[in-house]
């Protein structure tokens, strides 16, 4: 079994970690923005580093899980000097495609495997090694990836070279970002014309209109709980950054696309990044972002 470094215990990290430590009894990380994460993994035999370049030198494989591309390459830059010709560096988030392209690019200048592996599913996916990943990789880095990641996904597809996974994660998460905005547009609708949120959902979910991401946003909401989505309004903004650049190279930048994008970035110019995406039907913040009649 190779030497497997993590580094980013976030929401859905922390999750990815355990599983990989569970599966193999072996794993080297680092601390997040706070140690609660990392102190269970040590307890369970995990190796803790100071830095990105420490865990690098330990590791054959050192898998990413990080909130956007910026980050991504401050950490691959942090382990660029140690990083030695054999190792493999696998970026699980959602990252730009330029980005992603010329970090694979360097890596393989230095002998180093790329492979990008942005992932479906959310925090108890995580937990429960239900994740999807769409891997861009070449065929014989996808080879020497797929049982590592299979430690923490349920379903491990390989779209083709670098960058097709990011691709195909832009594709399923413009659908996602599309029926959000959609979903919290409607219902902030129903409110203004009286409609009873309960009611509605109860039928809507038996009908064409029920999804996933109907169920995370208005399932509590309608109960007056507005945080059943994990999901943050700067990460929605972030991704549809990402789809937009992807979609305008491609001449495919449609009213519908530019709509969808707009909305998340005006959601986080109001201040609403933090948020959870379910939030923004508070009435306050969808009076603002949609309007009040």
């Amino acid at each position: 079994m190779e030497r497997i470094g993590f580094i980013g215990l976030g929401a859905m990290g922390a999750g990815m970690a355990r599983n990989i430590l569970a599966a193999t009894g072996a794993l080297h990380t680092m601390a997040h923005r706070d140690r609660g994460a990392i102190d269970g993994l040590l307890q369970d035999g995990a190796v803790e580093h100071e830095n990105a370049a420490a865990l690098a030198r330990a590791c054959d494989v050192v898998i990413l899980c990080l909130p956007n591309s910026d980050v991504v390459e401050r950490v691959v830059g942090e382990m660029m000097p140690v990083l030695r010709p054999g190792q493999a560096v696998i970026d699980t988030g959602t990252s730009a495609l330029p980005s992603t392209l010329r970090l694979s690019e360097m890596l393989e200048d230095r002998g180093v495997a790329f492979a990008e592996s942005p992932l479906t599913g959310g925090t108890q996916q995580a937990e429960a090694a239900q994740l999807g990943a769409l891997v861009g990789a070449s065929s014989e880095n996808f080879a020497r990836i797929e049982p590592i990641l299979s430690l923490c996904c349920s379903t491990v597809q390989h779209f083709g070279p670098v960058g097709a996974g990011a691709k195909a994660k832009f594709v399923n998460n413009y659908m996602v970002m599309g029926i959000a905005a959609l979903v919290a547009e409607a219902f902030h609708a129903a409110a203004e014309a009286g409609i009873d949120w309960s009611k509605l959902y109860d039928v809507v979910t038996r009908g064409s209109a029920s999804s996933g991401v109907l169920d995370r946003i208005i399932g509590n909401a309608k109960d007056g709980d507005f945080r059943g989505y994990v999901f943050s309004v700067e990460n929605a903004a972030k991704d549809m950054r990402y789809i937009a650049e992807m979609l305008d190279g491609m001449g495919r930048t449609t009213p519908l696309s530019a709509a969808v994008h707009d909305l998340f970035q005006r959601a986080e110019a109001q201040g609403h990044g933090a948020l959870r995406l379910s939030e923004l039907l508070r009435p306050e913040i969808r009076a603002e972002l949609f309007g009040k009649g």
